[in-house]
């Protein structure tokens, strides 16, 4: 059985401020219509395997879980890290899964955030690799390189490159200095480190005890005494903190004697930067990539990307801007490597920009933080039907709920009533409430807070469907 493991962490800073903390770029329609993840799921859909394993961070559970339900996708499991160690710990916890599912399963492991422009020579090199990770091999994929990056790994083959088999790897590159990636590319001998890989689960297993057997324990250890919650499996939080954090690469193929690589060329980006979108998406006659409400007069080789108003541009080249509802970025292109400083920045001010957008989701919804003040705040909330927000109170702020379509059901210290289209209803301070649609359609309603404190951890929940604390 060949076991898909998609690999679905990340922090959010190379793509702000559209991709955050809580919202990073595997989860968003960077390229089209569909989500990186999603677009990740269906490149599986030519290859004769099993469901996938998603592994994931456990602040973006339930953005998972809702895209693999939108796309209509089955899984084998939603494994949730307690903190991001790397993928050498993450890739372990999957491998652990599958054996259990099939103790001959092959592993493809995949990055959620990829973009194939080719995926059928993507299914191609997968189908050709097959074999010699049955045999025990630890293959990576290594990608025709057609520019001298200095932001990838590089492979070097031991035999020459023919595309029709996995080769003996004989030398892995860190990222190198613009003049050595060059030269790399000259020789026509290397490849680019995808970060994809396929082997048994058992080998692997094997290889991570033997070559890092501390990973390998804390691990198990934290597999072993981990728990099931609805379409979520959760490794125990303390022992899996106590992991190192390592890649896969380090850990184990620059290790290994059974490592070996798979040369492809599928047309792969990992979109790391706003430059490389501009390289890779269509451009108007003016050499733009123009996303939303855009007019441009004069300005050419720009990435403009609009998410709720018009962006007018007259006379300008060679930018980035990026416009969501709570942050503008204005860059130059040969500059946007430098948005992780920003992120960065923001962090050690503690602004939440970096953290979330203005519109957060929730398993049962989502919310719009419209406007706020010194004592209010107001927010456009979206319950999805046959959602039910936690049972809860707050020690500091009251709220006031404006029911604009759809039929809510709200609790109020243990009185029920339905709240219709155009009434409103008032939750003092220290009232227990709970919020439930009932119906078929979301519920939309403006929520206006009002107190001395309306920080979001001014939330005491007395039960919750979804399992927060």
């Amino acid at each position: 059985m060949l076991q898909p493991v998609i690999i679905a962490g990340g922090s959010g800073t190379r793509l702000w401020p559209l991709s955050r903390q809580l919202y990073p770029k595997q989860f968003l329609p960077v390229v089209g219509d569909e989500t990186m993840l999603q677009a990740t799921l269906e490149r599986l859909q030519g290859l004769d395997c099993a469901p996938p394993i998603i592994v994931c961070n456990e602040d973006h559970r339930f953005i998972a879980a809702e895209q693999l339900r939108l796309a209509g996708i089955q899984h084998n499991g939603i494994i949730l890290e307690p903190c991001g160690r790397n993928t050498a710990p993450a890739i372990c916890l999957a491998a652990l899964l599958a054996k259990e599912i099939d103790p001959d399963a092959s592993l493809l492991v995949l990055p959620a955030d990829h973009h194939m422009a080719d995926p059928q020579a993507f299914l191609a090199a997968v189908r050709t690799a097959q074999e010699a990770a049955a045999s025990g091999a630890l293959i990576t994929f290594g990608i025709t390189p057609n520019h001298p990056a200095t932001g990838y790994g590089y492979i070097k083959s031991a035999a020459p490159l023919t595309g029709d088999k996995p080769q003996k790897i004989s030398e892995f590159i860190e990222k190198p200095s613009l003049e050595r990636a060059e030269a790399l590319i000259a020789s026509g001998d290397y490849l680019w480190n995808s970060g994809i890989f396929m082997f048994r689960g058992d080998a692997f297993l094997k290889e991570l005890q033997t070559l890092r057997p501390d990973i390998y324990s804390t691990c198990l250890q934290s597999w072993q005494t981990s728990a099931a919650d609805m379409d979520f499996v959760r490794p125990d939080s303390n022992l899996f903190s106590a992991c190192p954090a390592e890649s896969i690469d380090y850990a184990v193929m620059e290790k290994t004697a059974n490592a070996m690589v798979m040369s492809m060329d599928p047309q792969w980006n990992d979109l790391g930067s706003w430059s490389s979108l501009l390289d890779l998406l269509p451009k108007n006659a003016q050499g733009n990539v123009e996303i939303g409400d855009t007019m441009s007069i004069d300005s050419c080789n720009n990435y403009i990307r609009g998410d709720s108003k018009l962006i007018a541009t007259l006379g300008i080249s060679d930018l980035v801007i990026v416009d969501t509802k709570d942050a503008l970025l204005v860059a130059h292109k040969d500059h946007v490597e430098k948005v992780k400083q920003l992120v960065d920045q923001l962090k050690t001010e503690q602004r939440s920009e970096y953290i979330h957008h203005r519109e957060v989701y929730r398993p049962w919804g989502k919310y719009d933080s419209m406007d706020q003040g010194s004592r209010f705040q107001v927010k456009r909330i979206t319950v999805k039907p046959e959602a039910k927000l936690s049972v809860q109170m707050h020690h500091h702020r009251a709220e006031h709920w404006v029911v604009v379509s759809g039929t809510a059901k709200v609790s109020i210290d243990n009185v029920e009533r339905l709240i219709c289209e155009n009434e409103s209803v008032y939750i003092p301070i220290g009232a227990v409430h709970s919020l439930e649609n009932p119906g078929k359609i979301p519920i939309e309603l403006i929520e206006i807070q009002s107190g001395a404190y309306l920080g979001e951890d001014d939330i005491v929940r007395f039960d919750d469907r979804y399992g927060r604390a």
